[in-house]
C-alpha cells in the first residue's frame, strides 16, 4: 500500500545523544516539549520496549481559540527500540469524541546519531490512513512537526 503522505525532518542539536534519547522516551520530558505550539500534554505513558505502548494526549490551549480544550489522543506501540539510536512506532491519533472520522494511522521513525557534544536527529512520519475529517491535519503535519522540533530545541536549552 502506498503511503498517503510522508514528511522528513533533520535537525542538529548541541546536546549529547543520551539527552535527546531521554527527551523522546521519558514521559515527564515528553510532556514538556511534545506537540505543536499552544498545546499541553496532560497525559503521557511510555512502555519503552518492542511491543510496548506509547500514549500521548495533546490538549489545545487558550491561544487556539475555538479549539481550546480539544483533546487529541495518540496511541500505539513501539516496533523498534535501539537505545540512543533509533525508535520506530506505529500509532493512531484522533480528535477525542470523533475517532471514526478523524483517525490518522501513522508510523514514525526517529534516528539519533551523535556523541557527547552534538546529535543529529532525523524524523520521518509516514501516514498510511486518514479519516475523512482529518485531511487538514495531515496537510499541516510539516508545520506541526517543525513547531514541535523547535520546542525540543528550547527544551534542551
Amino acid at each position: 500500500m502506498e503511503p498517503i503522505k510522508e514528511v522528513e525532518f533533520e535537525r542538529l542539536y548541541n546536546s549529547p545523544v543520551e539527552m535527546l534519547w531521554r527527551a523522546w522516551t521519558d514521559p515527564e520530558q515528553l510532556k514538556q516539549w511534545w506537540g505543536p505550539d499552544n498545546v499541553s500534554i496532560p497525559e503521557c505513558q511510555v512502555d519503552l520496549r518492542v511491543g510496548g505502548r506509547i500514549y500521548i494526549v495533546m490538549e489545545a490551549g487558550e491561544a487556539m481559540g475555538p479549539y481550546k480544550g480539544t483533546r487529541w489522543p495518540m496511541e500505539g506501540e513501539y516496533n523498534v527500540v535501539d537505545e540512543n539510536s533509533r525508535l520506530i512506532y506505529t500509532v493512531k491519533a484522533w480528535t477525542e469524541g470523533k475517532r471514526e472520522t478523524t483517525e490518522i494511522d501513522q508510523v514514525t521513525e526517529v534516528y539519533l546519531d551523535g556523541d557527547n557534544h552534538q546529535t543529529r536527529l532525523r524524523v520521518k512520519a509516514i501516514v498510511n490512513g486518514v479519516g475523512p475529517d482529518a485531511k487538514y491535519a495531515v496537510e499541516g503535519m510539516q508545520y506541526g512537526f517543525n513547531q514541535q522540533l523547535d520546542k525540543l530545541t528550547l527544551f534542551l536549552g
